[in-house]
């Protein structure tokens, strides 16, 4: 599939206000602005493993397509939900377990990036990757 492979951080849009309606404090959103996040990316079927490293963790996820999940944000912020193929989107709908608000996620190739969009509280940021 085309979300395979690694993909390095290149840009993003609105994320600092993004972070600020998820109720991460300013200096972990000055941080998260610039974790140099890098995602690795590997389908098999309906099976997917993402690797996630930045400045802040390293982390092993994985997931099949409709099976709900746990799932911790950097900052903490604990969530369950699951990831769903709509045509060559990877969209995905969590629950955060500390307040039932959702967060809606979604991965998809866009020319030659990855384009990382979320959707909490009304408030949309984009996150922008670079094959790497």
């Amino acid at each position: 599939m085309a979300l395979n492979g690694t993909w390095k951080i290149d840009r993003n849009e609105n994320y600092e206000k993004f972070m600020e309606a998820m109720g991460v404090n300013i200096m972990k959103r000055k941080l998260g602005a610039h974790d140099n996040l890098k995602i690795t990316i590997q389908q098999d079927g309906n099976k997917f493993t993402v690797t996630e490293s930045s400045n802040f963790r390293n982390i092993d996820i994985e997931f099949t397509l409709g099976v709900n999940f746990e799932y911790s944000l950097a900052d903490g912020t604990e969530l369950s939900g699951c990831w769903n193929m709509e045509g060559n989107k990877l969209v995905g709908t969590f629950t955060r377990k500390d307040n039932g608000k959702v967060l809606k996620a979604c991965r998809e190739i866009i020319g030659d990036e990855l384009v990382q969009t979320y959707v909490y509280e009304g408030v949309e940021a984009k996150r922008i990757f670079k094959r790497g």
